[in-house]
């Protein structure tokens, strides 16, 4: 009986010990890095804007002039679907998916920090209700106009990773509990 009771105070203080070692390692903020590399390069960060989507990779206002409209697919009289079809069209010049429009402004992200994106990716409030971090990867994994950027035509540049590797680090970064960078 007294060998239980010692095996049994030896596996509770085991476990103790891993579980404050685990706890006392802190979340690595720069896990975030290679997830702000794609989500701040243009085929991103030209439609998380506020009133006007961008093009190029130097993010001019789009020409012709358009605005976002009451639902972030363009003015009445000028909607996101007049140029942008299902697909990319003549021959890519004109990028295009179906649901074609600017992300929505809780999802604003020119002139925001990487910390301040960050928080706001973990935030459903403004992250498009997403509760979970697993959430997050599968808008990341299968949203049409995400997987736009790696295949985005006309000689356009792609995000610095590959989409597997985009999400194999937003697995990381989830699995870490999301942790963020501090503010610069």
């Amino acid at each position: 009986m007294r060998v239980l009771v010692t095996l049994v105070v030896i596996l509770a203080l085991a476990a103790c010990s891993r579980s404050e070692a685990a706890q006392s390692t802190p979340p690595n903020p720069e896990l975030f890095a290679p997830i702000a590399s794609v989500v701040t390069h243009p085929r991103c960060i030209n439609c998380h804007q506020d009133e006007s989507p961008r093009q190029t990779d130097a993010k001019i206002v789009h020409q012709p002039l358009v605005v976002r409209g009451a639902d972030g697919h363009g003015a009445p009289t000028q909607r996101c679907q007049t140029c942008h079809q299902a697909t990319n069209t003549a021959d890519g010049f004109v990028p295009g998916v179906t649901t074609w429009g600017l992300a929505p402004l809780s999802m604003l992200w020119e002139g925001k920090t990487n910390a301040q994106i960050c928080e706001q990716m973990k935030d459903p409030q403004r992250n498009g209700g997403r509760r979970t971090g697993e959430e997050v990867i599968e808008h990341m994994k299968g949203d049409p106009l995400v997987l736009w950027a790696w295949n985005p035509g006309s000689n356009r540049t792609t995000p610095p990773l590959s989409h597997e590797q985009f999400v194999d680090a937003l697995q990381a970064w989830v699995t870490a509990g999301m942790p963020c960078p501090t503010a610069p």
